[in-house]
């Protein structure tokens, strides 16, 4: 049981390495707006096209960050679920369909 604990705990530290070395985007308006992040929802970046900063005013510029971000952490849940799922799935075997 000890050891399937340990191995179990070095099985989630390589996943935490794996998703953080896994990129994921969100984007606003038509891409104006970029959101990169880690796949363990670290955000790396936020691009913003000068455009739109002529265009938008505070409010718009907040919103569609925040769709951008949205996203990106979307993204970054989807991946992790997977990752874990696979995990699980090498580790515990089938289970009759659960992963």
């Amino acid at each position: 049981m000890f050891d399937k604990l340990m191995q179990a705990q070095q099985q989630a530290g390589e996943i935490k390495k794996r998703l953080d070395a896994i990129i994921v985007t969100g984007n606003a308006e038509g891409g104006k707006i970029t959101v990169t992040a880690t796949a363990n929802k670290a955000i790396q970046s936020v691009v913003i096209d000068d455009d739109l900063f002529k265009e938008s005013d505070k409010e718009q510029l907040e919103e569609l960050l925040v769709i951008a971000i949205n996203k990106a952490m979307d993204a970054a849940e989807n991946v992790s679920q997977a990752e874990m799922a696979a995990s699980a799935k090498a580790m515990f075997g089938n289970l009759g369909g659960l992963f």
